[in-house]
């Protein structure tokens, strides 16, 4: 974990909200790498709380009450004496290494900041930009995703979390992507006609892309289009080409990026999603997951003329594609926002 290693493993029950006024809900609160999970009474993760943004609503009382981010709605009780003082001591952790912002993560970005410095590149966007690619650690990718999430879901509406339906999205992530994929994919309320892919590998997508499409082999191609993206270019360079070369060279040296910063990405990112990818990324992907691209294609576009490349090069055309979800799943799936 990014705050503190002796409490990667430290679980406890709560009671969540997803808003004000919905019904609480009995749950398995636990450390993720840089997140707080919250999940139900299966072991079915329901969020993920960025563990820096995590804000408490009534210090010194107990049971504790926890919430996101200081204007969320979700809210977590927790009555766990030892759970409590582990996520006090996270925050203060989290709160005392930000107000040292010179101050490094770790040795390996320290060591490329100077090699950077001693070669007298550090002034040049691109050549920081594949540096921070290179050296920023799967688990503050993990955290930066999280907390995008979180903004995205302040211009959406919460992610919708039908426990059948959020079962059935997790098999065809799996079966678009590949067991060793890793991340999860987001439905939201709204937002724009394609899916998004955020760095740690989560993928953001309108409930509408679901609900509109009788073929689930359609809902596999949005998340294999948002995959491909990172093809084209790294979720996390797309950013901090965006945001420019303070937010570059702050997260090099720091390890983060200015919570407004990433706020204001997730506006800009959602009003501008990146484009589609070109078949030939997509096809190859299509071929691996064995999904037949017909019928992302003419969801795409009706008439079939723009994505004509995926139509006639399918590579499942002819090909008894084996069925992605039973009828009760897709059922279920379709049913994900209630």
């Amino acid at each position: 974990m990014t705050a503190l290693t002796e409490f990667s493993r430290l679980e406890s029950g709560g009671l969540w909200r997803s808003q004000p006024g919905a019904q609480r809900r009995d749950v398995t609160v636990s450390f993720g790498d840089a997140t707080l999970v919250i999940s139900d009474t299966a072991g079915r993760p329901l969020t993920h709380w960025s563990l820096p943004a995590v804000q408490r609503v009534n210090a010194g009382e107990r049971p504790a009450i926890f919430t996101p981010a200081s204007d969320a709605v979700e809210t977590l009780e927790i009555s766990d004496d030892f759970m409590i003082d582990a996520m006090e001591k996270v925050r203060k952790t989290v709160k005392r290494r930000r107000a040292k912002p010179g101050r490094l993560r770790n040795a390996g970005i320290l060591a490329v900041l100077a090699g950077i410095v001693g070669l007298g590149v550090f002034w040049l966007p691109d050549a920081l930009i594949r540096q921070a690619g290179a050296v920023v650690p799967t688990v503050k990718r993990a955290e930066i995703g999280a907390t995008l999430l979180g903004h995205i879901q302040r211009l959406t509406g919460q992610t919708c979390r039908s426990p059948l339906g959020a079962q059935a999205l997790a098999k065809l992530h799996t079966r678009a992507l590949g067991v060793d994929a890793g991340g999860q994919v987001f439905v939201v309320p709204s937002g724009p006609e394609t899916a998004i892919y955020l760095p740690g590998g989560l993928i953001v997508m309108n409930r509408d892309l679901i609900e509109d499409t009788e073929d689930a082999s359609v809902v596999a191609g949005h998340i294999i289009s948002a995959a491909a993206q990172v093809r084209i270019q790294d979720p996390l360079a797309a950013l901090l080409q965006e945001t420019g070369i303070s937010t570059t060279f702050t997260l090099l040296t720091t390890g983060d990026i200015q919570p407004e910063i990433l706020r204001t990405y997730a506006e800009t990112l959602f009003a501008n999603p990146p484009d589609q990818p070109d078949d030939a990324n997509l096809l190859e992907l299509f071929e691996a997951a064995q999904i037949p691209s017909t019928p992302f294609a003419y969801a795409i576009d009706v008439t079939g003329e723009t994505t004509l490349g995926l139509i006639e090069a399918d590579p499942m055309d002819a090909v008894q594609a084996t069925p992605l979800l039973s009828d009760a799943e897709w059922i279920s799936l379709q049913g994900i926002c209630g």
